[in-house]
């Protein structure tokens, strides 16, 4: 059912993401994200798409393959913990692994259709979990967190960066981090 988890189930840095996840199911919420990506996408030229909008920003396409490797890592976290793993996780640092990724050199297109991709066998992967396996816990970057508080983190995650680019490019801009 993955319903939303209380603050006890997730780290306070954690508080924002979960917040931006509407009520209903959340399965529903991840699958409508990536008509909402490709919607605003469309049109985009890759040269738009690699344009950071201010120093030390990252541009859509970066944006687009840090949402890859962070629901990647999210989903990782979540199977293990689920299966019952308890050794604890490390953390990653976002800023190597976008710039380590060399996502401006893809185009836009390719990055959404991996997106897809990865947010069709999270959504198959939270929506086969057990009941039991939603509030199994385990420690990623230090911190406590349930497999349903991931669900809801990747979720929100994606929806925190998707404002991010919605603003920009209603400005005519690109996006920031």
């Amino acid at each position: 059912m993955l319903i939303r988890p209380d603050s006890s189930e997730y780290a306070e840095y954690h508080k924002n993401y979960i917040a931006r996840v509407p009520e209903g199911p959340v399965l529903d919420f991840l699958a409508r994200q990536l008509g909402d990506y490709r919607q605003l996408l469309v049109g985009v030229s890759d040269e738009a798409a690699s344009a950071a909008p201010a120093p030390g920003k990252w541009s859509a396409k970066q944006v687009l393959g840090h949402l890859c490797d962070t629901e990647r890592v999210m989903t990782y976290r979540a199977l293990r913990f689920a299966r019952g793993d308890a050794s604890e996780l490390r953390g990653f640092e976002q800023d190597d692994y976008v710039r380590e990724a060399h996502s401006n050199s893809r185009s836009v297109d390719d990055l959404l259709t991996e997106l897809e991709s990865i947010r069709k066998a999270t959504i198959a992967l939270f929506g086969s979990l057990p009941a039991e396996a939603e509030t199994r816990t385990g420690i990623a970057n230090g911190n406590p967190v349930t497999v349903r508080a991931l669900a809801y983190i990747a979720a929100g995650h994606a929806q925190h960066h998707f404002e991010l680019l919605k603003a920009g490019f209603g400005k005519g801009a690109g996006t920031g981090r």
